[in-house]
């Protein structure tokens, strides 16, 4: 190979564009590589190291080299004029990883002729500019802004492996419902657009995981129940916590064990701790588990309404949570 394009190749993580070859060397180099199958051409004007791909000829191009590099790829075929969106957008900012298969989204201006193709699907947007605010740098890579990727990715998971990636951006604080919320009111035509507007509406009340969802749907709430304060800031021995749903009045925390709690001696010990450091403060903890939430709704209910009526009868200290 040129030694000049194999310092090219070096210096950008074996990745050059035409444009870039242009300014230093002859055009028939670079065609004189890709013939030889010492370059691949990946997209129009973009070549990766033939070394880097693997051997699935039959795949598109793009699709053969890894997705650190098909990202890189596609955004140097943007010239700089795009930024990684949708699902891709997702694994930049570490909320969910692309499966094998998946394509290669960009985000472009509807004034940038860039076109889609094997492996890459570019979405055109009136008012796009590759820049703050519609998109940030994140571990050197161009993405649209978290609330805006979560918005575009919701219709094109599987309904079941819709929220995760919500819930983790929420609850790592990394934006909020109402951030998201605002960026859903710009896509009114968005699928299954009401789904994504009750998660967000159940997120904005205090819930945290699936799990509390549930609850609030179909347990917590409705006559006898109070108005559960969600996710309560509580400092307790020198850390903070936070408690699932509380009952202010009664001094009733429910906490919503998950599916893998019941195993985790550790974890099993924490909350020990923790529920001990309540009770001195006059809290009581009540817990259910993920089974009897999921299979004994009725019942969890029943014995829910009980503590906190048992509760009222007798009056309740302040608990100086704060």
């Amino acid at each position: 190979m040129n030694p000049v394009l194999r310092a090219l190749l070096d210096r950008n993580g074996g990745l050059v564009t035409r444009h870039a070859t242009a300014q230093v060397l002859p055009r028939w180099v670079l065609e004189d590589a890709s013939r030889s199958g010492r370059l691949l051409r990946v997209l129009p004007g973009v070549y990766v190291d033939a070394a880097l791909a693997d051997g699935r000829g039959s795949a598109p191009p793009l699709a053969r080299v890894t997705p650190v590099l098909a990202r890189r790829a596609a955004v140097a075929y943007t010239g700089g004029c795009g930024a990684l969106s949708h699902l891709t957008a997702l694994e930049v900012w570490k909320l969910r990883r692309q499966m094998p298969g998946e394509p290669v989204h960009l985000d472009v201006s509807t004034r940038v002729g860039l076109r889609s193709g094997p492996h890459l699907v570019v979405h055109h947007r009136r008012s796009f500019a590759p820049e703050p605010p519609h998109v940030l740098v994140r571990d050197g890579e161009p993405v649209t802004r978290l609330d805006r990727t979560l918005v575009d990715a919701w219709p094109l998971l599987q309904p079941a492996d819709r929220p995760a990636a919500i819930i983790r951006a929420v609850n790592d604080r990394l934006t909020t419902p109402r951030r998201i919320a605002a960026a859903l009111a710009t896509a009114p035509k968005l699928a299954d657009r009401a789904a994504l507007r009750g998660l967000l509406d159940r997120l904005d009340a205090g819930c945290r995981s699936p799990l509390e969802i549930w609850g609030h749907d179909r347990v917590f709430v409705g006559p006898g129940m109070p108005a559960f304060r969600r996710q309560v800031r509580a400092r307790l021995g020198g850390r903070v916590v936070y408690l699932d749903l509380f009952a202010e009045a009664e001094l009733v925390d429910i906490e919503l064990d998950g599916a893998t709690t019941h195993g985790d001696l550790q974890k099993r010990e924490i909350d020990l701790r923790r529920d001990a450091l309540l009770a001195a403060r006059g809290v009581l903890v009540v817990r259910f588990s993920h089974r009897r939430l999921l299979h004994e709704p009725d019942q969890v209910r029943r014995e829910t309404l009980a503590i906190l009526a048992s509760r009222r009868r007798t009056p309740r200290p302040d608990a100086g949570l704060g």
